[in-house]
This record gives C-alpha cells, sequence and structure tokens, in this order.
C-alpha cells in the first residue's frame, strides 16, 4: 500500500509540474554555458565526473573488452517491467552480475546476479570468456569503491572549512576528478566528522552491477525528455530504487565511437549535441534550478555521493552510437538473498509439527504475530522460483529441487481454490468465479 501511495504522489506531482509548464520548456545547461560550471558547483556539485584519460587503460581495455564478450554471448535482455498497472519491456537491455545469491528489484522487477569471481565461493561459468567478462567487472567494481571513498572524504573535509579558500585553489571545473593523485594521498589524516570511516565504506561497498546496453539506431520509438525539451531519453527521469540509504552509484560508460559524420555542427545548434550520450540532471520537483545535461565519453565515470539520488533525479539521454553502461550500486538486500530465502523457510517450518502416531500435520501455534509472520513468508515463494530457474542449476538439480517444491504449490493453490469456491457465493451471491492461477513460471537471466 506504502509504494502504491508513493506512485500516485510522484503522478500528482508530475501532472501539477506539466500543467504549470503548459507550452514552456524549463532551461537546462551544457558544458558551452558560461553558467554551467557556477551551476554544478552550487546545485550538483554531488555528482562528480572522473574523465577517462584519469582512469588505467588496462582497466578501459579489460572492462570493455568484458562488454563485446557479454554481448557476443547474448547475456543481455530486454525487462519486463510494471508502471502505472501496465507491464512494459524497457528499451534498454540488462544483466545483472554482482556478489552471488543478491537481487535488485526496479519496477517490480526483481533480477537475481550472475555471480562474479569471489573467494570462498566455487561458481562455474559455462564459457571461460565470461568468466573472464565477470572477472574484470569485479576489478572496475573494486576501482570505483576506492575512488567513491576518496571523493566523499574529501568532500565531507572541504564542507567543513569555514572559508572557500581551499576550493578557489582547485580547478573551476571543481566536480571533475582528475586523477587519483589529485585525491587525497594519505586517508589517515582526516576526518570526517559527519560520517565515519566505516560509514563512508558500507555506503561505498558496491555488492552488484547492473549492466546496460542500447543501440538508439535500433529502437524505433524513444520518449522524449518532456520538462527540459533535451531529445531522446534511453531511461527517464528516477531516482534509483532498493539502494542503502545515502549510498553513492558509480557508472562506467563506454559508447562507442562513431563516425565525424555523426556530429552535428555545434556551431547551428542550441542546447545539448544529439549525437553524444549525456547524463541528465535536475533537482526534484524544482522548476527554478536550470537542469545539466553532461555529455559522456568512451569511458568516462561519474559518481552520484551521498544524497544526491534522493533530492535530485536524473535520466539517460541517448546519442547516435550504441552505448554499454555498467551501474555500481549498494542494493539493500536484507531481504533479497538466497540466504535469507532459505532462513525464511527454516522459521516457517518451525511452527510445523507432524503427529508421532499417524504422522499428521499440524501447526504449533496459532498466535497471531505467528501466523502473519508465516503467511508474510508463504507470499515470498516466488524468489525460490526464479533461484531455482538460473543457469547454473544443472537439469538434475531443478528436478530434485522443483520435485521436492511442487507438491507443496500445488496443495497450497488448491486449498486457495478451494478456500474461494466457499467464500465467493457467501460473499457476492455466487457472481465470481475463484481467484486466477496464482504461479506462474519466471523468466531466467542468462
Amino acid at each position: 500500500m506504502k509504494r502504491r501511495a508513493g506512485a500516485r504522489e510522484k503522478e500528482v506531482k508530475k501532472r501539477k509540474l506539466l500543467e504549470e509548464l503548459g507550452e514552456t520548456w524549463l532551461p537546462y545547461l551544457t558544458p558551452k554555458d558560461a553558467e554551467f560550471h557556477q551551476v554544478w558547483k552550487t546545485k550538483y556539485s554531488k555528482l562528480l565526473l572522473k574523465k577517462a584519460d584519469n582512469i588505467p587503460k588496462e582497466l578501459h581495455h579489460v572492462v570493455q573488452e568484458a562488454f563485446v564478450t557479454l554481448q557476443k554471448h547474448d547475456c543481455f535482455f530486454q525487462d519486463l517491467v510494471r508502471i502505472k498497472g501496465k507491464d512494459f519491456f524497457t528499451p534498454v537491455s540488462r544483466i545483472l552480475i554482482g556478489n552471488p545469491g543478491y537481487t535488485y528489484k526496479y519496477l517490480n522487477t526483481r533480477l537475481f546476479t550472475v555471480p562474479w569471481p569471489m573467494d570462498d565461493f566455487e561458481i562455474k561459468y559455462c564459457h571461460p570468456e565470461l568468466f573472464t567478462a565477470c572477472k574484470a567487472l569485479i576489478k572496475l567494481n573494486d576501482y570505483l569503491n576506492i575512488e567513491a571513498v576518496q571523493a566523499l572524504q574529501e568532500q565531507n573535509l572541504f564542507e567543513t572549512k569555514e572559508t572557500d579558500t581551499a576550493v578557489t585553489d582547485r580547478e573551476q571545473d571543481f566536480a571533475f576528478i582528475k586523477g587519483k593523485g589529485s585525491l587525497l594521498e594519505d586517508q589517515s589524516t582526516l576526518h570526517t566528522p559527519r560520517n565515519s570511516c566505516t560509514s563512508l565504506k558500507y555506503r561505498t561497498s558496491y555488492n552488484l552491477t547492473l549492466l546496460n546496453y542500447m543501440d538508439p539506431l535500433q529502437m524505433p520509438y524513444l520518449k522524449q525528455e518532456p520538462y527540459f525539451g533535451m531529445g531522446n531519453m534511453a531511461v527517464s527521469w528516477h531516482h534509483d530504487e532498493n539502494l542503502v540509504e545515502r549510498s553513492t552509484v558509480a557508472v562506467y560508460n563506454y559508447s562507442c565511437e562513431g563516425s565525424a559524420s555523426d556530429k552535428v555542427n555545434e556551431q547551428d545548434m542550441e542546447g545539448r549535441d544529439p549525437a553524444d550520450w549525456h547524463v541528465g540532471l535536475k533537482v526534484a520537483w524544482d522548476i527554478k534550478t536550470p537542469g545539466l545535461a553532461i555529455p559522456l565519453h568512451p569511458g568516462d565515470c561519474y559518481f552520484m555521493l551521498d544524497d544526491l539520488n534522493m533530492t535530485h533525479q536524473h535520466c539517460v539521454l541517448a546519442g547516435l552510437q550504441p552505448r554499454f553502461s555498467s551501474t555500481h550500486r549498494v542494493a539493500e538486500c536484507s531481504t533479497g538473498t538466497l540466504e535469507y530465502i532459505f532462513g525464511q523457510c527454516e522459521v516457517a517450518l518451525q511452527n510445523l509439527q507432524a503427529d508421532s502416531d499417524s504422522a499428521a500435520l499440524s501447526l504449533k501455534s496459532l498466535e497471531v504475530q505467528v501466523v502473519k509472520e508465516v503467511e508474510g513468508i508463504h507470499n515470498e515463494t516466488s524468489l525460490v522460483l526464479c533461484e531455482v530457474g538460473k543457469d547454473e542449476r544443472t537439469r538434475e538439480q531443478r528436478n530434485e529441487i522443483i520435485s521436492c517444491f511442487l507438491p507443496l504449490l500445488t496443495e497450497r493453490q488448491e486449498l486457495r481454490k478451494e478456500w474461494a469456491a466457499s467464500l465467493m457465493p457467501a460473499l457476492f451471491g455466487g457472481l465470481h468465479e475463484p481467484c486466477p492461477r496464482l504461479f506462474r513460471r519466471p523468466r531466467t537471466l542468462g
């Protein structure tokens, strides 16, 4: 109920904003505008960009090779998501890679990770190239984690200054992280009054990455950006979901190089260059602050630090060339891992007992809290089905689990039908049919 209420509230805000705008556009800035850097500094300072030239070349090579490998092995899929009660396929194709057994949920769709290599886990890949690709992505993950911790420490240090003297010693475009050497060399000398080092590490310890791919020229239609007139969007305005509070999101961008003929004559163009991919930013539900359209070049990384994802919204503006991205997140997985699911099953079974003579099953307790907990666990069953369908499980393993699990689901479904059939006539005079089938076969990720 709370999630539906939040969605309705957002829709009301959106309609009100569009009505207020009428036929006009809100202003937005690009690097060509004189006030661009000042607005970034004052209104969007928690969005940091690290240029490709300041990232190790060897890392670029293995990560970009990983993107191509995953595409070659058909690992990217469009997700079926639910928006305003309707199902849609996303224009962007995706794959989730991360800690074994972790999940990420967005727009009512839950994805399970394809695991990257980790100590203490025996992970088998169907092809050695996929192992190499996943290994490259956890290497990128480790690099982005270090960079994000340093960026937060640097930001916190400057926020404690009473004057702007430290800022004047930096480049005007202070939001661009210029390289590892320009970040703080000795972390042991730092003090973070608002956030302990432990907290900073926790909010940057990425446990998965959602990879994206899209070729705009293969898309028959892309939604137009509705507030600023920024052009084609690959991803609409949003806050990232299912994250640890105030955690950082780090994004590695790789848009394939195009020919010179793809470029638009910038002297004759207003606004952003439609040939280039951009990340768009705006203050949530604010019509006074200009938005930003920040161009993304191959190998660039950007970081959304601290509470930026909560106070601002972002979108991805499509260019002309195909583009990959790796979006590293601290997913909130307290109730979204395979370990949690099995633990919940054990809790539910603890309320079950068998008669020593007849072997008949009965419940140990019908206390309201116990019943509520067990029934809530039953409603999480579909996550187990998703896990069973994952490709790394052998046919024998799947058959064994399903053979054990399916009779229980069938029994539960038949009991629901029986209950509905007996209840409907009493409530509605026999006018309604029993509830339709509740379980369906889940789509699995490659």
